[in-house]
């Protein structure tokens, strides 16, 4: 590969503007010898390169160019190109935030598939119908037919927009559960302040503005907005677990 190809990969690869420096290090052959004289060889051959590829993208054929940004090198796009880079910008669908009670729903339907609201619902502990119209609306689940039960309950399954959000190919590649719980608690403890964080066990739904049990709601309150000393009585006295 040659030394151009080299800094085109690593400039485009850079998430921000990369330095003659740092080029320079990662190029120096293995073994190379040390000192001032090799490195600036090495710094010759590499501005030499860079000049080249900066005069190639200049070419009115390529749509992107090699431009010296905040001290370093970083490819972008030309600004003869801003209308339909902008309009495709706008095209991209915004990244999905989910509140921890709808990562628990999807993650019960993405691992029972196809499974009923009542089932979803016992197996978190809590009414889950106000999540499922949410993981409706984001098209990240879908009805997949009724149950041949009594009532006949709508039975849900995930669906192709599941698959290209979490980056999976089918469903057997989902990790397993003990990963997923340990995803899923990552993420919550990065988004959700500590003060407002639920005493109760990862089932809990008692996050704010989500739809609980009147026990949850009253206890989510109280642990919000009365953190003082006289603040009432603990959650696990209000006939919830202990924390």
């Amino acid at each position: 590969m040659s030394l151009k190809a080299k800094l085109e990969a690593i400039i485009y690869a850079a998430e921000i503007p990369i330095t003659l420096d740092q080029m320079v290090q990662l190029v120096k052959a293995p073994g190379s010898l040390d000192g001032a004289a090799n490195d600036a060889e090495v710094r010759s051959q590499v501005r030499a390169a860079l000049e080249e590829l900066t005069r190639d993208y200049c070419a009115p054929d390529h749509g992107i160019e090699v431009r010296q940004l905040a001290g370093g090198y970083r490819m972008s796009t030309k600004p003869e190109q801003h209308d339909v880079v902008s309009a495709f910008a706008k095209s991209l669908k915004p990244p999905i935030r989910l509140s921890l009670p709808a990562l628990e729903t999807l993650a019960v339907i993405a691992y029972k598939q196809p499974v009923t609201v009542p089932e979803i619902s016992e197996i978190r502990g809590v009414d889950s119908s106000g999540v499922i119209a949410t993981l409706l609306d984001r098209k990240l689940i879908a009805p997949a037919g009724r149950k041949a039960v009594i009532g006949r309950p709508i039975l849900y399954r995930t669906t192709k927009e599941f698959l290209l959000r979490f980056g999976l190919n089918d469903v057997s590649e989902l990790p397993s559960m003990e990963e997923f719980e340990k995803l899923v608690a990552e993420s919550f403890e990065s988004e959700v302040p500590v003060e407002t964080r639920p005493a109760t066990d990862a089932a809990s739904d008692s996050l704010p503005g989500v739809p609980t049990s009147a026990g949850d709601a009253s206890g989510a309150e109280q642990k919000v907005e009365e953190p003082g000393p006289a603040a009432e009585p603990p959650i696990a006295q209000e006939g919830e677990p202990a924390a």
